[in-house]
């Protein structure tokens, strides 16, 4: 028994070492050395420390088995999130630490969706209900972090699914959509509704967004835009349309004359008389 517990509690020291465990938390990996040595010494001297050397040596084989996985981006903060420092994937991942400001964030290091609604102006002040969904990645978690510091918790586990993905619609709309906004915003206030390519201002939305969310660690892979305009400007429309084409064809007046009909079409009056019965002789 004294050999199993010597053999899982160095097998367990040296995957701390190996799994960059005593890098990421040299202050419980301390701490815990100097535990171990000290059961090691006094199970030598005294047969009857067996147990409590085979129970530690469980402990410290278990606490160096959790890894980051390729799927996740693992920050961890020894300073209560003043500092980050990233783990690389297949290293030892802390489980907690006896630091009291040890911190912990798992990021997704796979693409995730959001969406963002808002109210925006277009050319000559069209006000225009503004849906947009977008795809984006996380691509680098210790600037992302920094705009969303909120996320860090002191105790995350790596092999926690939960952690993935789990928090991160409040950074989608503090960090993410908040930029997409204001660069629409920027970008729509000169476009003209009538005239607007669908494709072609997504893909300016996407590369104008892109600048500014890079420099925080995220990445759009596509935008999906949608305007949800009111009766009265999508009726303008139409007739702005169908006047094109009359004028390509040098029909002019008769589409005026169309539209004119057209107009007056919509407008329905109509009238309820009643004539006052007479009385019978």
């Amino acid at each position: 028994m004294i050999i199993i517990g010597f053999l899982g509690g160095t097998y367990g020291i040296y995957k701390m070492v190996v799994g960059n465990y005593a890098m990421n938390d040299p202050f419980s990996f301390g701490f815990i050395l100097m535990a171990y040595i000290i059961l090691v010494a006094s199970a030598y001297v005294a047969t009857k420390r067996i147990w409590t050397l085979l129970i530690i040596g469980v402990v410290i084989t278990f606490q160096s088995c959790n890894y980051a996985k390729s799927n996740q981006q693992v920050v961890v903060s020894e300073d209560c999130g003043m500092t980050w420092k990233k783990i690389n994937a297949g290293e030892a991942v802390p489980k907690g630490g006896l630091n009291m400001c040890y911190m912990k964030v798992v990021v997704p290091n796979f693409p995730m969706q959001g969406e963002a609604t808002f109210i925006s102006n277009l050319k000559d002040k069209v006000r225009a209900n503004v849906h947009i969904d977008y795809d984006y990645s996380i691509i680098d978690a210790l600037a992302f972090i920094k705009q969303a510091k909120f996320l860090g918790k002191a105790n995350v586990d790596a092999d926690n699914e939960e952690a993935i993905g789990k928090s991160f619609e409040m950074a989608e709309n503090m960090v993410i959509d908040k930029r997409i906004k204001d660069v629409a915003k920027r970008i729509f206030v000169d476009e003209d509704i009538v005239e607007l390519d669908q494709s072609e201002i997504e893909n300016h939305l996407l590369a104008e967004s892109n600048k500014v969310l890079e420099q925080l660690g995220v990445h759009l892979n596509f935008i999906t835009l949608s305007f949800d305009l009111d009766e009265q400007t999508r009726q303008a429309i139409d007739v702005s349309t169908a006047m094109k084409i009359y004028e390509s064809k040098g029909l002019t007046e008769l589409g005026k004359q169309v539209m004119s009909q057209r107009a007056g079409a919509t407008r329905i009056t109509v009238e309820n008389k009643t004539e006052a019965v007479k009385p019978e002789n």
